[in-house]
Order: C-alpha cells, then structure tokens, then sequence
C-alpha cells in the first residue's frame, strides 16, 4: 500500500461508494466487524489496481465486482453466520444453564449509522431498511455463497441479470436459476415484513418505553404483557433459544435475576429497528454493559422477537460506553 499512489479524483470517486459497499458486505457476511475489514481490503485491491480500471464498466461496479469477490472468499475460509435459530429446535427448559458456544461465528447486528441513507424516494429508504433487517441477514446466512451474491444482486440493489453473469462469469440463464432457487429457500427463512411495524409510531414508541421500564422495575409479570404470545428469544453466543412469552419472562426472571434499579436500558437503533443498550449493576454498585438487544415488533403492537447479543465490543460501534455515565464514544458511521 505504501508504493501505491493514488489518484486523487479517482479515490474521490471511489470513496462516494463506501458506505453502501459496507452494506453490501454486512450482507453477505452478517457481520459489520467483518464487513469494515472487507471493505478496507476492496479499496486495498482498487487502489493497487486502479491502472487496470478502463472505464468499460461503471467504477461503482467495479468496485462490487472486487468486494463481491472479497466476501466470497472470506466465506469460503469462515462459514456461515447463524442465530441460535438456525442451528436447532428451541429450548424446552428455561431455567436450565445455558452454555456458550465461543467458537462458533454468530450473526452481529449493525448501528444504522454506519450505512447512511443514500435513497431519495420513500420506496427505496423502506427496502433499503428491509434489506438490513436482522432477520433478512439471518435468513441470507441460510443460502449457498453464490445464491446469496444473486439473490443480493438481483432482488436488493436491482442488477439485471446480464451484469450479475458478468460478475460471476457465468451464464444469464445460470443467474436466473440461482435466483429462483434462492427466492423460494429464502420465503421459507425470511420472516413476513408485512407482520413488521415501523417503530416511529406513537403506540411502538409508547411499546418501547414500557418495555424498557419494566426491565428497570424488574416487573417480570409487566414485560410478559409486552411479547407476542409465540414471540422468540435469541441469545448468542448461547446456543439455546426460547419460544413463548411465559419462557422468555421464566429466562428473565430466573437467568438474569434482576431487581428494581440493578439495570438501565438505553435506546439505540440497530438494522432499522429499536434496539436498547443494557447496563447491569455490579457488586460495587456501577452499571456496566451487559448485552445489546434488538427488538422486532408486530402490527398488533407487540415484541415478536428479540435478539440479544453478548458482545461487548458492539457498544463502541453503537456510540455506548462501557460504563453508564462515562462519555460516550463516537458512533460508526
């Protein structure tokens, strides 16, 4: 990198793709740790090889072409990113221990922030938001490396088919066929977006403020009100998930043990949905981050799915201190 000088218009122009390259990655790896390494390898390999770019495409992609290339290797060398959902039935026992699995890579959520809003018309910004949906990340996990270049491709950032083949270097009846195979594995995965509701409505924001209240109260009862009855609970890095509002409140009550004041939730957004930074109270009376948890809520106004992730190094990348009450560091994005 350091032998390589770079034309300044052209990394300009090049630059002005960042962000959505970045989405374009988290998708295919369903992970934005990941993805913020892939992307600085695209521009890596770009900046190396920007002699070679003669313009017969556009430089946008171009630029997919190497980072599409990126993650298909990138797979190859680490698997898939699951939910604990993908990986078995749920748990029967909810007061039984759980155990993590550290070794396995799980699926991570990813701050709005860092994607931005390039779309200007209402339609674009609602799939945009849907294409970052963390259930749509987790169904795409479900899909071959290459169905899931097509079905992105083609279904997500609307390449004709022609330029798909050309990517791949295949044939256009050979994208078509992919694309069809992974549309129908996909609508067995994907959750129904229509069943979604956008959080910016009073009654979700109400939802919200309630939910996090009753965590804080420790009104287990309260928070059980608050789930769809068949709503899901997952927690990586444990493999065990739970299904039914009853069970989710039976985890809470008996995993977590919460008492009134011994957590803070704070709002975040995570994949264009509510999410809540949670801070425990340890032994010496400090709130300390504890786990980052992302919400999916129905039309009827109800919690259908909560992800809840352990990884204390997605605070930083949500702008969330360690510590409750110490600055803040700034946000991805």
């Amino acid at each position: 990198m350091a032998d390589t000088t770079v034309d300044p218009d052209f990394q300009s122009q090049a630059d002005a793709y960042r962000r959505e390259l970045l989405a374009h990655c988290y998708r295919m790896l369903g992970s934005i740790h990941d993805a913020e390494d892939l992307v600085q390898e695209t521009y890596i390999r770009a900046w190396k090889a920007q002699d070679s770019f003669e313009g017969r495409s556009s430089l946008r992609t171009w630029l997919y072409r190497i980072a599409t290339n990126v993650c298909l290797t990138a797979i190859d060398q680490r698997g898939r990113r699951p939910m604990p959902s993908g990986l078995g039935a749920p748990s029967d026992d909810p007061e039984r221990p759980v155990v993590a699995l550290d070794d396995v890579p799980w699926l991570e959520p990813a701050p709005d922030g860092v994607f931005g809003s390039e779309a200007v018309d209402p339609a674009s910004i609602v799939t945009s938001r849907e294409s970052t949906r963390l259930a749509f990340i987790a169904a795409l996990q479900h899909l071959p490396a290459k169905q899931r270049v097509v079905l992105i491709l083609r279904d997500v950032l609307k390449w004709k088919a022609a330029e798909v083949a050309e990517l791949l270097d295949t044939s256009t009846a050979a994208i078509n066929s992919a694309l069809q195979r992974a549309r129908a594995q996909l609508e067995q995965a994907a959750p129904d977006q229509d069943a979604l509701a956008e959080p910016t409505e009073p009654e979700q924001r109400d939802l919200l403020e309630r939910y996090a209240a009753a965590f804080e109260k420790a009104d287990i009862e309260g928070l059980i009100k608050l789930f769809k009855q068949d709503a899901a609970w997952e927690m990586p890095p444990f493999p065990e998930w739970f299904v039914g509002a009853e069970a989710i409140g039976r985890l809470i009550r008996v995993q977590c043990r919460p008492g009134p004041g011994d957590i803070i939730m704070v709002p975040t957004s995570a994949n264009g949905q509510p999410a809540f930074g949670m801070y425990k109270r340890d032994d010496d009376g400090v709130h300390r981050a504890f786990q980052l948890q992302v919400l999916s809520i129905n039309t009827e106004g109800a919690v259908a799915h909560v992800g809840v992730f352990f990884d204390l190094s997605l605070f930083a990348l949500f702008g969330l201190p360690l510590v409750h009450g110490e600055p803040a560091p700034a946000p991805a994005g």
